[in-house]
């Protein structure tokens, strides 16, 4: 089995670039993306003409205009950048199938059993480089065996560890100490420490196979993918390179900086591994109409539709999947647009079940001076299992009403939910609570199946539940013989009870901290039939509510 290959690609000055690329050579000056930052602007990227300025990412836009006068920026723009990077993520699968983004300016690709393709690692990094500076992009590059490793020699290769201003420099220690600091002046401008041998390996971008932890070993603990914070606490005690940090015991280093950077350590040198995930393939259904000249009216819209809609049906079918929501985008001449919305409560890939809904939508588009493009997109999608047809003809014909009794109500569904909106149509689900207000869950009516497993309950419940309201009682007993309730006098004629309900002790439900509760089925002189209950609680004491009526 070949030994697994990593490339990792790390662009620079990318959120510059692209905007450069755009201005096609118009922007000769220092450029740099501005990104707000804790209610300060700050540079997220910059071009290599304002990186040769001493500028820096991260460095403040009035510190940056100080430096560099001429500046011009661009606000930054994260929507466009991924989709940049998502591009960019595209055309490296010429080089290798399995290749992952790291947002927000980094590609990770799998390379094992590829670079033979291409002539070898440094022909096909070579290629990889001649591609981008086609793009007019800059990129730095590493390979190696592990992820973590690849990714430090892209980014920190033929870097030296920075030194660190401490208590022992030599600038900051007194004269009286100077004689002794000899020995120690190597160590201070990054060299390896005292007594201790040095770790030596290339420095270079491509780490030969089983050279990873000498690649890598002479890179600043900044490679490790550590944060600022914790590279800070590392380099005051001394441990500035890699090989620093990998000849500590591991215990040693868990309890003081944690478990995360031995898992980055472990993770760079190959003893944990870390796999390279590819983005699934986006499955995208879009169909687009471009008319010779606008029109406006609704019967020609529709006839658009229609054109856009069976194409679009045939790919969705093909695919096996089936439309959940619709969009249906306007482009007017005014280059304005407008954009209908529709959702399904079944998934289908059926024109005859979709137009009509559409037909609900078409009279809000406004054409204006005219529409000119129109443009269908199925932007969710399900799968949807083709109808496994059964030899009984019994059988097939139970089938086919169950499937006709689903498919009435799912366009029920769908016509009312045009109107009003999916998500206001609900079903209520049982919930397993004996409480009455809790024995049913609301869902969404078009993503769930209808109940039919509702239990039976012990005694009837009442057709309209609402919070419970008080009741004065103007008499003694159990119930009321009058009470009034919402500013009206009732009198009792028939009362069932009681059913005593206590509450769910292992929860604190506010509502229920009166404690148990005796329910009544009152039916007054007036014809109304509601359900009241007494309380029992020690702090609230004894009283009496509404919270039903059985209509």
């Amino acid at each position: 089995m070949p030994r697994r290959r990593i490339l990792s690609l790390w662009f620079p000055h990318l959120a510059a670039e692209r905007v450069l690329r755009v201005a096609r050579g118009k922007i000769a000056q220092p450029f740099a993306i501005v990104a707000e930052d804790h209610n300060a602007l700050t540079l997220a990227s910059l071009s290599s003409e304002a990186s040769a300025e001493g500028l820096s990412v991260g460095q403040s836009l009035s510190d940056a205009r100080a430096f560099c006068p001429d500046l011009l920026t661009v606000p930054a723009n994260p929507v466009q950048e991924a989709a940049f990077l998502t591009n960019l993520r595209r055309w490296a699968g010429k080089y290798s199938p399995w290749v992952s983004e790291e947002p927000p300016a980094s590609l990770v690709l799998d390379i094992t059993g590829c670079p033979h393709l291409f002539g070898g690692e440094e022909a096909l990094a070579t290629a990889v480089r001649e591609d981008l500076e086609g793009l007019r992009l800059s990129v730095r590059l590493g390979i190696a065996d592990t992820v973590g490793a690849a990714w430090a020699l892209a980014r920190f290769a033929g870097q030296g560890a920075s030194a660190h201003r401490s208590g022992d420099a030599i600038e900051q220690e007194a004269h009286a100490t100077r004689s002794r600091a000899f020995k120690r002046r190597n160590w201070e401008r990054g060299g390896p420490a005292p007594n201790r041998p040095a770790v030596a390996g290339p420095t270079c971008d491509i780490a030969q196979p089983g050279q990873t932890r000498a690649a890598i070993g002479r890179l600043p603990v900044a490679a490790l993918r550590l944060p600022p914070d914790v590279c800070a606490n590392l380099n005051r005690l001394g441990l500035r390179i890699v090989a620093d940090l990998a000849g500590l015991p591991r215990a040693a280093v868990a309890r003081r900086f944690g478990q995360h950077v031995v898992q980055r350590l472990d993770q760079a040198l190959g003893a944990e591994p870390e796999p390279v995930s590819p983005v699934r393939a986006q499955h995208h259904f879009a169909t687009r109409l471009s008319l010779p000249e606008p029109i406006g009216l609704q019967d020609d819209l529709l006839a658009g539709f229609d054109r856009l809609l069976v194409p679009l049906c045939d790919k969705l079918r093909k695919a096996g999947r089936g439309v959940r929501k619709l969009r249906l985008t306007l482009f007017r001449t005014d280059h304005s647009m407008q954009v209908l919305e529709i959702g399904l409560a079944r998934p289908s890939h059926d024109p005859e079940r979709i137009r009509p809904l559409m037909t609900l939508r078409m009279p809000e588009a406004e054409a204006g001076f005219g529409i000119d493009t129109m443009r269908l997109e199925a932007f969710v999608t399900e799968p949807l299992a083709p109808t496994q047809h059964k030899g009984h003809a019994d059988a097939v014909a139970s089938a086919k009403k169950l499937r006709d009794e689903d498919t009435a109500m799912a366009d029920l569904l769908g016509r009312i939910g045009t109107r009003c909106g999916l998500e206001s149509l609900i079903r209520l689900h049982p919930a397993d609570s004996h409480i009455p207000e809790k024995t049913a869950t609301r869902m969404a009516a078009a993503y769930v199946e209808n109940a039919t497993d509702w239990p039976k309950p012990p005694v009837p419940r009442p057709v309209y539940l609402f919070p419970p309201e008080p009741v004065r009682a103007d008499g003694a007993g159990a119930p009321p013989a009058v009470f009034t309730w919402r500013r009206r006098q009732f009198k009792t004629t028939r009362a069932t009870g009681p059913e005593r309900i206590a509450p769910e002790w292992w929860l604190d439900d506010p509502n229920w901290r009166s404690g148990t509760r005796d329910y009544w089925r009152v039916e007054t002189d007036a014809g109304e039939r509601l359900w009241l209950f007494e309380t029992k609680g020690r702090e609230t004491g004894d009283g009496w509510f509404c919270q039903g009526n059985f209509g």
